[in-house]
C-alpha cells in the first residue's frame, strides 16, 4: 500500500530572536527530510517584524495613533508622530544596513544626524567620560575612532527599540521583540487569559500576523503544520497563527510542541487548546511526530500515539505507547533551506563584546549532545527529558553535520545550544575539526569544571572556540554545594582564567534569591564577581532571579533546602513556577536592582575598584571575602 502524500510545514512563531533563526524548525525539517517526508519551513517571527518595521508598517502604526484618544497618547508617541517622515524615510535603509545589505550606510548613521533619536538614545549618556563632557563623543570609549560600523549598528538598534516602544504604546501593549505577550502564558494555570486575548478584536500586530500565516499556507499548501513554542513569549503568536490557519482551512492538521510545552503543559487538561491544535506533543519531537504523521495518514490508531495530548469526546487525553526515542546520532542534519538567511537583523543592543553574541551575527545553531551529562543542579528541571536523557553523537558525526551546514548556508559561525556541552565531547570535536582542517568559529554553554585545563582551553581556541558561557550561579561555596553544582568559586576562577588566557571570551550566568541566601551571601557573591571581572576571568555576566519550578529538586523536595512551597492553584493549562516561603525573609527583588546595576557597569569596565556596598540603595554588611581572594586562587593554581 502506497502512503498518501503528506506535506509538513514547520513554523517559527513570534517572538524568538531577530539575528538568526530559532533552530527548532531547522531540526524538524532536516529530520523529516531524512525520513523521506516532504518538509518545508517558514519564520513568521522575522516576517512579522519586517512587515511592521517597514514604510507601509509605520504608516499603519501612524493610522492607529490618529485613532487614539488624547489621554492615551504618550510623549514618545507624540514625538514619533511629529518626526514621522524621518522615521518612514529611514526605516527601510536602516533595516537593509542591519541585514548587511547596505554596509556603507554606517557612515551616515554614525553621524547622529540620519536617524531620529527617541528616549532609548538616553542610554548613551552612560558612556560619557566625566573628564570629557564638553564636546565629547559618548561612544568613543566603546568603539574608538575606527569602530564606525559597530557604532552605527548600536545606534540603529536603539532606533528600532524606540519604534518598538511606540508600537507598544499605540498599537499593542503586549508587543516585545522577545517576550511577546509573555504574561498571558507563563505559569498560567488557566487558559482564560489567552482565550480572552484571542477573542478580542485583533490589533494591527494580530492582523499582520494572521495575513502572514495565511500567506504561508497559500504558498506551501501543507497538510500538516508544526508550531514550536520554546518560550512563554511565543505562545500567543502560535495561537494566533493556528487560529488564522484553522479558520481558513479547517481540515489542516496542526501540532504544537517545544520547550514551553515540555516544561509547562505536562498537566494539560484544557479542551479549548484543541480548538487551535489537533495534537500537543511532549519532549523530543522526532518520535511523536512520526507517530502522528502515521496516524493522520490512517496507518496508526490514536491509541498508539507517542507522548501526545489529543481531544476525544470533548476531553483531553494523553497517549504514550512508549516507543523509544530516535537516537541523537540518527536525527539527521538541521537544514535552513527555505529560511531567508539574508534578511535577519544583526543587532547590537549591548556594547560588551561577549554579551553581543546573542543578538549580533547569523549563527548556525547546533547541539553537541541531547540532554545534560551532569543533571544534578538542584534549581534545574533534572526530571525532564531535555535534561535527564543524555545522548551524544560521535565527533565524526558532528563535524559531518558542521560541514554540511556550512556548505548549505555559507556561514561558518556556530552556536552550540546544549544545556552544558561535555568537555570530553568538545575535546574530540576540536581534534576532529583540526584533523579535517575545518575553519569555523564556535561558542556554547559549558560547566566550569576542572576538566577544562589550560591545555584543553588552548586546543578549543585553536579549533575555533571564541566564547563560552557557564553557570557560576550564586558565587558562594556554601550555596554552590547546596545547589549540587559540583564546582567551587576557586575552581571557577581558575577555569575561567584558563579560557580567557586562551583568548576565549567568558560569560557567567549568575543567580540571586536561592533558598536560604542571606544579604551577607549576596554581598559576598557580588564581591567574588567584582574580583573575577577585575582579574580578567570573565568578560560578561547576567544576574537571574531564582525561580522554583515543579520539576526541579527544590520544587520536589523543598524541605531539603529549608523552604516550604506555597499551594498551587488548580491547573488545567500551564504549571511551572511555584512560590515558596524562605525563612530568611530577604527582599531579593530590592537586592537584585543593585546586582544588575553593578554587573552592567562591570561589563563596561566601570566601578571595578569601588566597594560593592556602593551599589546598594540601603545599608548592607561589609563583605567577608578577602579583597585578594581571586588573585590568590589564581596564584595557587
Amino acid at each position: 500500500m502506497i502512503a498518501p502524500r503528506q506535506r509538513v510545514l514547520s513554523v517559527i512563531a513570534p517572538m524568538t530572536q531577530l539575528n538568526t533563526p530559532y533552530p527548532s524548525t531547522a531540526y524538524l525539517t532536516g529530520f523529516l527530510r531524512s525520513r523521506g517526508i516532504d518538509a518545508v519551513q517558514v519564520d513568521l517571527a522575522l516576517a512579522l517584524v519586517l512587515e511592521l518595521f517597514s514604510p507601509t508598517g509605520l504608516q499603519a502604526v501612524r493610522e492607529c495613533i490618529a485613532a487614539l484618544p488624547a489621554e492615551r497618547r504618550t510623549a514618545r508617541v507624540d514625538a514619533f508622530d511629529a518626526a514621522f517622515e524621518r522615521y518612514r524615510s529611514s526605516i527601510g535603509p536602516t533595516l537593509a544596513f542591519l541585514q548587511d545589505r547596505d554596509p556603507t550606510l554606517a557612515h551616515r548613521i554614525a553621524t547622529r544626524a540620519f536617524l531620529p533619536e527617541g528616549p532609548r538614545f538616553e542610554s548613551l549618556d552612560v558612556y560619557v567620560d566625566p573628564g570629557d563632557l564638553e564636546g565629547g563623543d559618548p561612544l568613543a570609549w566603546a568603539f574608538g575612532a575606527l569602530g564606525t560600523h559597530d557604532r552605527a549598528r548600536h545606534l540603529a538598534t536603539l532606533y528600532l527599540n524606540d519604534v518598538a516602544d511606540v508600537l507598544r504604546d499605540a498599537v499593542d501593549p503586549r508587543f516585545e521583540f522577545v517576550r511577546y505577550a509573555e504574561s498571558l502564558a507563563m505559569s498560567q494555570p488557566s487558559f482564560d487569559p489567552l482565550a480572552a486575548a484571542l477573542a478580542a478584536p485583533p490589533t494591527l500586530v494580530d492582523r499582520t500576523l494572521q495575513a502572514l500565516a495565511l500567506q504561508a499556507i497559500e504558498t506551501h499548501r501543507p497538510d500538516v503544520v508544526l508550531i514550536s513554542v520554546p518560550f512563554p513569549g511565543t505562545v500567543y503568536g502560535a495561537l494566533r497563527i493556528a487560529q488564522a490557519m484553522k479558520a481558513e482551512q479547517p481540515a489542516i492538521r496542526i501540532a504544537l510542541g517545544g520547550g514551553f510545552v515540555n516544561t509547562e503543559l505536562r498537566q494539560l487538561a484544557e479542551p479549548r487548546v484543541f480548538d487551535f491544535f489537533d495534537a500537543v506533543t511532549l519532549d523530543a519531537g522526532e518520535r511523536p511526530l512520526l507517530a502522528l504523521l502515521e496516524h493522520w495518514r490512517g496507518q496508526r490508531s490514536a491509541a498508539r500515539l507517542v507522548r501526545s495530548f489529543i481531544r476525544e469526546a470533548g476531553a483531553v487525553r494523553y497517549v504514550d505507547i512508549g516507543e523509544a526515542d530516535v537516537p541523537f546520532a540518527d536525527v539527521g542534519t538541521p537544514t535552513w533551506d527555505g529560511l531567508p538567511l539574508s534578511r535577519y537583523l544583526s543587532l547590537l543592543d549591548m556594547l560588551n563584546p561577549m554579551h553581543r553574541l546573542w543578538s549580533d551575527g547569523r549563527w548556525n545553531k547546533l547541539t553537541v549532545a541531547h540532554g545534560c551529562y551532569w543533571k544534578k543542579c538542584s534549581f534545574c528541571d533534572v526530571s525532564l527529558d531535555y535534561i535527564s536523557r543524555y545522548d551524544a553523537a560521535t565527533a565524526e558525526t558532528l563535524v559531518d553535520r558542521i560541514e554540511a551546514i556550512v556548505a548549505e548556508t555559507g556561514q561558518t559561525g556556530f552556536h552550540f545550544v546544549d544545556e552544558a556541552a561535555p568537555p570530553k565531547s568538545l575535546k574530540a570535536l576540536a581534534a576532529e575539526l583540526q584533523r579535517r582542517g575545518v575553519a569555523v568559529g564556535w561558542w556554547g554553554n559549558i560547566r566550569f569544571e576542572k576538566s577544562f585545563t589550560p591545555e584543553l582551553c588552548r586546543q578549543l581556541a585553536a579549533s575555533g572556540c571564541i566564547a563560552v558561557s557557564g553557570g557560576l550561579e550564586v558565587a558562594s561555596d556554601r550555596l554552590l554545594k547546596l545547589m549540587q553544582k559540583g564546582v567551587s568559586v576557586q575552581q571557577v576562577a581558575r577555569v575561567t582564567k584558563a579560557f580567557a588566557d586562551a583568548g576565549i571570551l567568558v560569560h557567567a550566568y549568575l543567580m540571586y534569591g536561592f533558598p536560604t541566601q542571606t544579604v551577607q551571601d549576596t554581598v559576598d557573591a557580588l564581591e567574588y564577581v567584582r574580583q573575577l571581572f577585575a582579574a580578567g576571568c570573565i568578560q560578561s555576566g547576567f544576574f537571574h532571579r531564582f525561580a522554583c519550578t515543579v520539576h526541579s529538586p527544590v520544587g520536589r523536595q523543598p524541605e531539603q533546602f529549608g523552604v516550604t512551597l506555597l499551594p498551587l492553584p488548580p491547573v488545567s493549562f500551564a504549571q511551572n513556577d511555584v512560590g515558596f516561603h524562605d525563612p530568611t525573609g530577604v527582599d531579593h527583588d530590592l537586592l537584585g536592582v543593585a546586582l544588575k546595576k553593578a554587573i552592567y557597569n562591570y561589563m563596561h569596565g566601570i566601578g571595578l575598584d569601588a566597594d560593592v556596598r556602593s551599589w546598594f540603595a540601603g545599608r548592607v554588611p561589609r563583605t567577608t571575602v578577602p579583597r585578594q581572594f581571586i588573585a590568590r586562587a589564581l596564584a595557587s593554581a
